[in-house]
């Protein structure tokens, strides 16, 4: 544990090093906002709560953890400083899991700046605090998940710009894999065992189920699975790329 804290140390100052941590921030929060009371209806509904604020949050990530996950393993290839990071009295696992939670812990950060929401909707009415809360619960592990996504994207290639639009290839298939567009178009012609794989595959599905208020166990794992699937595929990505 003392080796994944001081890499999370290492990488999580790193991240406020420069502006580029603040711009995401103010980027987050400012297109929350927006799409939250704008394009989310917040007023047209007549209802308190934070249901348009979440409901946008997969499209959120879609882009903006591609961003910071892109940097995670292109970079230290790139500049050759992965080899200074390997040769840390560190195991490969320890390395990965120290930076994705500093990422993961960043982007915690961001999310929790969003409060100012929650005191809002509290302030015009009588939230169901219970469902907020498993709703940020349900953001924060599928933050995580697309997170991992991109750190093992990101150990392949040297290329920053690939490796965002790879990882935004790759978890917008797993997020329109729960779009009811799509699983009508595959309830036309498959049986409802693979239409209903194909949505359990899908972020939408279980962030959906999660923001519900509803913290199901089978959701839980979903994402835990995901998360350390990816991260695995990781430790291996880069342990056969480090002579590279």
């Amino acid at each position: 544990m003392s080796a994944i804290t001081g890499v999370f140390k290492r990488e999580l100052r790193s991240y406020f090093a420069t502006p580029v941590a603040y711009v995401f921030i103010v980027i987050f929060l400012v297109l929350s906002s927006a799409f939250t009371f704008y394009l989310g209806n917040f007023y047209e509904r007549g209802q308190a709560d934070l249901m348009p604020f979440f409901n946008f949050h997969p499209w959120l990530y879609l882009f903006l953890v591609p961003a910071v996950s892109m940097r995670l393993w292109s970079e230290e290839r790139k500049s050759g400083t992965i080899e200074l990071l390997l040769t840390l009295p560190i195991t490969m696992w320890q390395a990965v899991v120290g930076k994705f939670l500093a990422a993961w812990a960043f982007i915690g950060i961001a999310l929790a700046l969003t409060f100012p929401l929650w005191i809002t909707v509290t302030y015009l009415g009588n939230p169901d605090h219970g469902v907020i809360v498993a709703s940020y619960i349900g953001s924060m592990l599928m933050a995580g998940a697309f997170l991992s996504i991109g750190s093992c994207i990101s150990a392949s290639t040297r290329n920053q710009v690939v490796a965002f639009i790879l990882t935004v290839v790759v978890c917008f298939a797993l997020v329109m894999a729960g779009f009811p567009l799509v699983l009508d178009a595959f309830r036309a012609w498959a049986p409802q065992g693979l239409v209903d794989a194909i949505a359990g595959l899908s972020f939408l599905t279980h962030f959906a189920s999660i923001s519900k208020g509803v913290i199901d166990l089978r959701d839980l794992l979903y994402f835990l699975l995901m998360i350390g699937f990816w991260l695995y595929a990781s430790a291996i990505v880069i342990d056969l790329k480090k002579a590279d």
